[in-house]
């Protein structure tokens, strides 16, 4: 005659084996969804959505002259797209609006602003006044010379104030400007750049990464409040792309060409809110927020900060 407890197990029996069940396939359901919508960004995309038959006339690029920037302001122009470009020094602007405008044909506009001051988007107003503008890439940004400590960094009181007027304050500031039009016409789509570095702490660069966090929450936040108003806004964190600004001389696959970047993450707009933009990119968030402990991040990247600090300092002569 069973005992008790073999009784109580006899009974367990089946619902455990139907929670087992039901639980593997809840698990292969999310596996199963996870694997088409990667399909669908990352495969199909959706390119046809930034075009300025569904957008309007005007995309608007910060930072143009450089880097993603001018990747951004090239490919969208190749999309029919008329281009505004913004940025510092208006020798450069005019350099790459003769190439666009040659090169594409299509209209183009440039306006020369400082980003770190504030008093510039009178300016900028003035400059968009009247133009159907269908994109707004907020891209402009600055970043360390190198890593360092916060107390160490050099002429600390300017750069805080550049380092907030570049990465967040340019962001709040031109969407004030695109936004309502957008809202009205209910379609647009505005570009915010954040980077990797936004979606945890990075010490030795803890200024930049904590104003990249800043435009991704930003980013998130307004996409809740205007995505019924049929305006799309994007939060994108990009790993390291081959530019100026990130010190990376040569593409590779891990670390692409803005062109590149570019073309892959502009498929994913409307498909995604936060986006790495490109599939490797993606793999590599993945793996650095979801498989590996926080900790074990930050202690890797504290360590390779120091390095490339001390690198600096030796061969600055100042360590």
């Amino acid at each position: 005659m069973p005992s008790s407890g073999e009784a109580a197990l006899r009974l367990l029996e089946t619902p455990l084996l139907w929670l087992g069940a039901l639980t593997a396939a809840w698990l292969a359901l999310c596996g199963v969804s996870r694997l088409l919508r990667g399909f669908r960004v990352w495969v199909l995309g959706n390119g046809r959505l930034v075009s300025p038959t569904h957008l309007g006339k005007w995309a608007v690029v910060t930072g143009a002259t450089d880097g993603i920037g001018k990747a951004y302001a090239e490919e969208l122009a190749r999309r029919g797209f008329a281009i505004v470009l913004i940025s510092r020094t208006q020798e450069r602007l005019d350099d790459v609006d003769r190439a666009i405008a040659s090169k594409w044909g299509v209209e183009t506009r440039t306006i020369a602003a400082d980003f770190s001051a504030v008093d510039i988007y009178d300016k900028i107003r003035d400059g968009l006044a009247g133009l159907e503008i269908g994109v707004l890439v907020n891209n402009v940004g600055t970043s360390y010379s190198y890593p360092e400590f916060f107390l160490d960094v050099p002429n600390l009181d300017d750069f805080i104030d550049s380092m907030v007027n570049v990465n967040i304050t340019s962001v709040c500031q031109m969407t004030r400007l695109v936004l309502p039009q957008m809202a009205e016409r209910r379609k647009g789509a505005i570009l915010n750049i954040s980077s990797a570095s936004g979606m945890y702490p990075v010490p030795l660069l803890t200024v930049y990464s904590a104003s990249k966090a800043f435009v991704d929450f930003f980013s998130r936040g307004l996409q809740a409040e205007y995505k019924s108003k049929g305006v799309v806004i994007q939060s994108v964190l990009p790993f390291f792309v081959a530019t100026k600004l990130s010190k990376v001389r040569r593409a590779t696959l891990g670390k692409p060409s803005p062109e590149r970047y570019v073309s892959a993450e502009l498929g994913t707009v409307g498909l995604q809110t936060q986006t790495s933009g490109y599939l490797p990119h993606a793999i590599m968030a993945w793996v650095t927020t979801v498989l590996l402990p926080a900790p074990l991040v930050s202690s890797y990247m504290m360590g390779t900060f120091l390095s490339q600090r001390a690198r600096h300092l030796k061969k600055n002569k100042q360590g």
